[in-house]
C-alpha cells in the first residue's frame, strides 16, 4: 500500500513539473486560473450577498446581525406586497419588448442577408454599406433620434413633429412601441450578419433545380434556403432575445419618462438607491432567464444534425434572379433605410443647432452654442458651457478614448491566447473547460454583468483595496465581458494555422516560446486586427455594461450624453452623440481600408 503510495505521489510531482516546466501547460493553468476568479467567483460571491443581511435592513429584519443569514431579500422581490410594482410588472415589460423585438427583428434581418447575398439586386454594395450602419450606431444612439424626431415636450422640449404642430401622442414617442422599434432597427444586424455568413457558405445547387423545375421564390425560400441555414436563424434569434431582455440604455431613455420600467432599469434604480442586495436578486433572475434561453438554442440546434452545408464537395452559390421586381425591391429598401436611419439621424444632427427644439430651421433659431458656446452667453436654463468649452466633455472624452484602446488591446491580445488554447485542445478536458467558462459571460445581459462585478469589488480585501469608482473596475468588467466575441473570433482563426507547421518546428528544435514569436503570432496577426476592431466598437459605444460604475471622475462620452438627456438637454446630449457616432464610424471605415475587415463577413 505504501509503495503505491509512493508511486502516485511520483507521479503528481512528475505531472507538476512537467506544467511547471512546459508553457503552454502554464498558460493553460494560468488561463483557468484566471477565468475562475474573474468569471466564477465574482457571480458565486455576488449569490453568496443576496443571503447576507446588511446594515441598511437591519431594523427591518429582526433578531438578526449584520451578517447573518437571511431570506428577506428573495422573500422582498418575489412574496412581499411590492412584488407586482418591482418584480412582476418590470418582468412583463421585460418579455413584452423582448418578443416583439425578436418577432420582428429576425424576419427583417434574415430578407435582407438573403437579398443581399442570393438575389441579383442592384446596388448590393452601398445597401449593405447602409444595412451594416445599425450594428455601429450605438442602440442608446437611436433613442436618442427617436427623441429629436417624435419627442412631445412631455418634461423637456418638443421634438421635430411636435414643432411641426404634429401631435405626438405619449404611446409613440415613449414606453414599449418606441423601445421596441428602436431596438429593431439596432438588433436586426445580428440576424444579417448571422445569416449571410451561413448563406454564403450553402451550396445554391438545390435553389437551382427547384427554379429549374418552375418552383416559386417563396416556396424555394421556405423549402430549402430557410431550413439550411435554421441554426443561424435559431441562434440571431435566441441573441436577440437576451440582448432585448436586458438592455438597458434604450428602456431608460424612453421608458423612464413615463415610469415605464423593465427589469434592467429597475434592477439599476435599486443599486443606485442602496437597495443593492434586492438589485443583485434581479440580475440573477435576469441571467437565469438569459442563460435559459441560450441554452435551450444550444440544446435544439444539438438535437439537429442534419443541417450540414459545407461538405468535402466544392459548392457555388449563384444570385436568383428576381425579374423586374428587382427595382422595386432596391426602391423600397433604399427608402426603408433612408427614413429608417438617415432621416432620424441627420435630424439628430440638426437637432445640437437649435436655440429651442420644435421651432424649425430659421436663422433666429440657429446658434453653434451647444457646440462651442461659453457660459457667460447661456440663456434659460442650461448650466454648462458647449461641449467643445466643457470641461466636462474632454475628460469624457479621454476616458473613452482610453477605454476603448486599452480595453480592445488587453481583450484581442486574451482572445487570441485563449482560442489558441480552444482550438488546439479541441476533443481535451481544458479545452472544453475553457470554452465553457469563456461562454458564461456570453449568457449575462451587460447590467447584470456589472452588478457581478459592483456586488465583489466595492469592498476591500486585505491588501487589494476596493475598485469602486476607479478605471480599474471598469477596465476590467469591459475585458471579461468581451472575451466571448474575441475569443470566438481568436479560435476561427487559430483553427486556420495548421498544427502541422508547429510540430514541424518542435522536430527542429524549437521551443514554444520561439514557436509563438515566429509562427503562431506573425501568421494570427490579421485575426488579431479583426478581432481588435470588433471589440473596440462594442466598447466605444458601450453604455448598459458600465453605467452601474460611473463617478464624475470616469464618466465616459455615453454616460455624459445620457445624462444630460435626464437633465433635459437634448442639443448638448446629441452633439456628444454625433460625436460617439463619428467615432465609431471613422475608426471602422479606416481600419476596414487598411486591413480589409468586413464585419458582415467575419462576425456570427
Amino acid at each position: 500500500m505504501s509503495s503505491k503510495a509512493a508511486v502516485a505521489k511520483t507521479r503528481i510531482k512528475n505531472r507538476i513539473k512537467d506544467i511547471v516546466k512546459n508553457p503552454y501547460h502554464m498558460i493553460i493553468l494560468l488561463s483557468l486560473i484566471s477565468l475562475f476568479l474573474l468569471i466564477v467567483l465574482p457571480m458565486i460571491f455576488m449569490v453568496k450577498n443576496t443571503f447576507v443581511l446588511s446594515a441598511n435592513e437591519l431594523r427591518r429584519v429582526s433578531g438578526k446581525e449584520v451578517g447573518d443569514f437571511t431570506l428577506y431579500y428573495w422573500q422582498y422581490l418575489l412574496a412581499s406586497k411590492l412584488s407586482a410594482a418591482h418584480l412582476i410588472t418590470p418582468f412583463k415589460h421585460s418579455l413584452t419588448i423582448a418578443f416583439f423585438v425578436t418577432v420582428l427583428a429576425v424576419p427583417l434581418g434574415f430578407g435582407l442577408a438573403w437579398l443581399m447575398v442570393r438575389s441579383d439586386l442592384p446596388g448590393k454594395k452601398w445597401l449593405t454599406i447602409g444595412i451594416m450602419i445599425p450594428y455601429m450606431i450605438p442602440s442608446w444612439c437611436k433613442s436618442m433620434a427617436w427623441l429629436a424626431v417624435f419627442r412631445n415636450g412631455r418634461g423637456g422640449a418638443p421634438g421635430f413633429l411636435a414643432g411641426l404642430g404634429i401631435n405626438v401622442p405619449d404611446w409613440l414617442a415613449y414606453g414599449p412601441t418606441a423601445i421596441i422599434l428602436c431596438m429593431v432597427l439596432h438588433y436586426y444586424a445580428f440576424t444579417y450578419i448571422m445569416v449571410s455568413g451561413a448563406l454564403r457558405s450553402v451550396n445554391s445547387e438545390l435553389e437551382e433545380m427547384a427554379e429549374i423545375q418552375g418552383a416559386k421564390k417563396m416556396d424555394i425560400l421556405k423549402q430549402i434556403t430557410m431550413p439550411m441555414v435554421m441554426p443561424a436563424v435559431l441562434s440571431s434569434a435566441i441573441m436577440t432575445f437576451s440582448k432585448a431582455i436586458g438592455s438597458y440604455g434604450v428602456a431608460a431613455n424612453l421608458g423612464l419618462r413615463i415610469s415605464y420600467y423593465t427589469l434592467a432599469t429597475k434592477m439599476h434604480d435599486f443599486i443606485g438607491t442602496g437597495s443593492a442586495q434586492v438589485g443583485y436578486c434581479m440580475a440573477i433572475l435576469l441571467i437565469t432567464l438569459a442563460s435559459g434561453t441560450i441554452i435551450a438554442n444550444q440544446i435544439f440546434i444539438g438535437t439537429r444534425k442534419s443541417y450540414e452545408t459545407i461538405g468535402g464537395k466544392g459548392y457555388r452559390s449563384t444570385s436568383i434572379r428576381l425579374g423586374k421586381s428587382k427595382y422595386s425591391i432596391m426602391t423600397v429598401l433604399g427608402i426603408f433605410l433612408f427614413v429608417a436611419m438617415i432621416v432620424p439621424l441627420f435630424i439628430l444632427l440638426m437637432e445640437t443647432f437649435q436655440v429651442n427644439t420644435g421651432r424649425g430651421y430659421g436663422l433666429d433659431n440657429l446658434t453653434l452654442y451647444n457646440w462651442i458656446g461659453r457660459l457667460e452667453d447661456a440663456s434659460g436654463m442650461i448650466n454648462y458651457a458647449g461641449i467643445f468649452r466643457n470641461e466636462a466633455f474632454f475628460k469624457a472624452l479621454y476616458n473613452t478614448v482610453k477605454l476603448t484602446i486599452i480595453g480592445s488591446v488587453i481583450t484581442a491580445f486574451c482572445g487570441q491566447l485563449l482560442g489558441y488554447i480552444c482550438s488546439r485542445g479541441r476533443g481535451k478536458w481544458y479545452g472544453n473547460l475553457v470554452e465553457q467558462l469563456i461562454f458564461l459571460p456570453y449568457l449575462m445581459p451587460a447590467v447584470a454583468f456589472s452588478a457581478i462585478y459592483l456586488s465583489m469589488f466595492s469592498r476591500s480585501y486585505g491588501p487589494i483595496p476596493s475598485l469602486y469608482g476607479t478605471f480599474t473596475i471598469i477596465l476590467l468588467a469591459t475585458v471579461v465581458k468581451h472575451i466571448p466575441f474575441a475569443s470566438r473570433s481568436g479560435t476561427a482563426n487559430m483553427l486556420q494555422i495548421g498544427k502541422s507547421l508547429e510540430e514541424a518546428a518542435d522536430v527542429a528544435g524549437s521551443g514554444f516560446v520561439r514557436r509563438m514569436t515566429k509562427i503562431v503570432i506573425p501568421l494570427a496577426k490579421n485575426g488579431f486586427l479583426s478581432g481588435f476592431l470588433l471589440v473596440f466598437i462594442s466598447i466605444a459605444k458601450e453604455l448598459d455594461l458600465i453605467i452601474l460604475f460611473m463617478t464624475p471622475s470616469n464618466n465616459t462620452l455615453s454616460y455624459l450624453a445620457f445624462e444630460y438627456s435626464k437633465e433635459v438637454l437634448p442639443q448638448m446630449a446629441d452633439a456628444i452623440s454625433v460625436i460617439v457616432l463619428a467615432f465609431v464610424l471613422v475608426t471602422y471605415l479606416t481600419a476596414s481600408k487598411i486591413t480589409g475587415t468586413d464585419l458582415s463577413k467575419s462576425w456570427g
